[in-house]
């Protein structure tokens, strides 16, 4: 965050699926007891580098079916995209714009 500045663009790729005290909980890690939620972390990251997006590779169909997607879509302002062509597709166009 401290090194690259705000024209970098960000791209996080992963299923986003994990407990949602991960997500919003301070201490919500199972691996480590995290003093800041990950909420905060992303807040962070998304405020350094306005450009971002989110490219999951779980098919959308089973998106709706895991909570912590949903938070981290509504976290996001639903910039997450799925790994396909044409999700790849829309996720540039909206990082070039």
């Amino acid at each position: 965050i401290r090194k690259y500045n705000k024209d970098y663009k960000l791209i996080f790729v992963g299923d986003a699926t994990m407990s949602p005290y991960e997500i919003l909980q301070p201490g919500g890690s199972v691996e480590y007891n995290n003093e800041e939620p990950g909420a905060e972390w992303l807040q962070r990251l998304t405020h350094a580098f306005p450009k971002f997006a989110w490219i999951n590779p779980e098919p959308q169909g089973v998106w709706q079916y895991r909570q912590s997607i949903a938070v981290i879509q509504q976290l996001m302002g639903h910039r997450m995209y799925p790994l396909t062509l044409k999700g790849l597709e829309e996720a540039m166009r909206m990082l070039s714009k």
